[in-house]
């Protein structure tokens, strides 16, 4: 098994991903939310900030695993972005595309931990607007674009499935810490 650990956490948007990453860096240090290289504008917490050249260099160079474009933005996976944040710990990479967990999981060598969240629609409309998010249309239409990749990948299989509206983020962090504890044990016995 290989020795790098990093976890997938998958879901529509306001499904829990940034809060569930907190609770993660509060149960243990050695977690930290993957910064993805965005190209664009709007909130750039959680993310590398970067140019459309940077990103053009990157692809040129092979170093893009993944990239997808939403809400006017393009968001990248970069191989020296993915290097980094394992040099640091536990990468925690945040995703809303199986295509994205796929390009991840092949086109980077580690033992990744794919995690579902999942919130019905009303819960990111709730969610969205409690927070003040001024795009809550376009999150409810990824929340839609998000159910449809579900349906599209039926096969899909998840290491933990966790619905945010019934469990805590602490509840959620600790299954995910515990799952990647016994993997490590697996792959030492």
């Amino acid at each position: 098994m290989n020795p790098k650990q990093g976890v997938i956490l998958y879901g529509p948007p306001a499904s829990g991903k940034d809060t569930v990453t907190t609770a993660l860096t509060e149960l243990h240090s050695k977690y930290a939310q993957f910064a993805r290289l965005k190209v664009g504008t709007g909130k750039s917490v959680g993310y590398r900030m970067g140019t459309a050249e940077q990103l053009h260099e990157l692809e040129a160079a092979g170093d893009v695993v993944y990239a997808n474009a939403r809400y006017g933005n393009t968001y990248a996976i970069d191989r020296p972005g993915v290097d980094a944040a394992f040099a640091a710990g536990v990468p925690v990479a945040h995703l809303g595309q199986v295509d994205g967990i796929r390009a991840l999981v092949d086109g980077y060598p580690a033992d990744w931990t794919v995690v579902l969240l999942w919130c019905p629609r009303k819960a990111t409309a709730e969610r969205s607007a409690g927070r003040g998010d001024s795009d809550t249309t376009a999150r409810l239409a990824a929340w839609d674009t998000t159910q449809e990749d579900l349906s599209a990948h039926p096969g899909m299989v998840w290491d933990l499935t966790v619905d945010t509206t019934a469990a805590s983020p602490q509840d959620a962090a600790r299954l995910i810490d515990q799952l990647l504890a016994r993997r490590v044990g697996a792959a030492t016995t």
